[in-house]
């Protein structure tokens, strides 16, 4: 059996603009509802791993969607929430200007911290990564191998908890974009 956790291609959304922290969770707003770049393809090695899966899984956001069309996969086994990214917590501030990615940095450790205002916290979403990995190697009992088209933060959350469970693969997920990473079960 195995399992491949893929990260979705780049998404349709500037990096470049600094924004207070406020301005900040309505650029995450956005980054949620963003479809993939037109620039953004998949590589060959994508297209052909994805092919040999029997089970294709995308949580809800359009990116994860887009990416199963990119790769060329004409049928989504299954999608839900339950496989959406771990979300960012907000702040109100309006002092400094930072670009999304340092922003979406500095929240990330805050939130690992245990800041989680207005988001799941650290817990939940690992709470949440069990539950998802259960399906997974459900669906990989069932079909062999599957293939979730994820999120980068979400992906290691799940690596994790399938290395838990016995199986083997690497610690830290490929974390680029249309990278991907294969944990095997025997």
């Amino acid at each position: 059996m195995e399992i491949t956790l893929l990260r979705h291609g780049k998404p349709n959304i500037s990096h470049q603009k600094k924004l207070t922290a406020s301005s900040f969770s309505r650029w995450v707003e956005s980054y949620n509802l963003a479809g993939l770049s037109a620039s953004s393809k998949p590589t060959i090695e994508a297209i052909e791993h994805s092919s040999k899966c029997n089970a294709v899984i995308c949580s809800k956001l359009l990116r994860s969607k887009e990416s199963a069309k990119a790769l060329k996969i004409n049928n989504v086994t299954f999608s839900s929430e339950l496989f959406n990214e771990a979300g960012l917590p907000i702040a109100n501030w309006e002092l400094i200007k930072l670009s999304p990615k340092l922003w979406a940095v500095l929240f990330r450790v805050l939130w690992l911290f245990g800041y989680s205002n207005k988001s799941e916290s650290y817990k939940e979403a690992k709470t949440r990564a069990s539950e998802s990995a259960n399906i997974l190697i459900e669906l990989a009992k069932e079909h062999k191998s599957v293939l979730f088209i994820g999120h980068g933060v979400y992906n290691r959350l799940l690596s994790s908890k399938l290395l838990a469970a016995g199986w083997s693969g690497a610690k830290s997920p490929n974390s680029n974009h249309w990278g991907y990473s294969v944990y095997k079960k025997t």
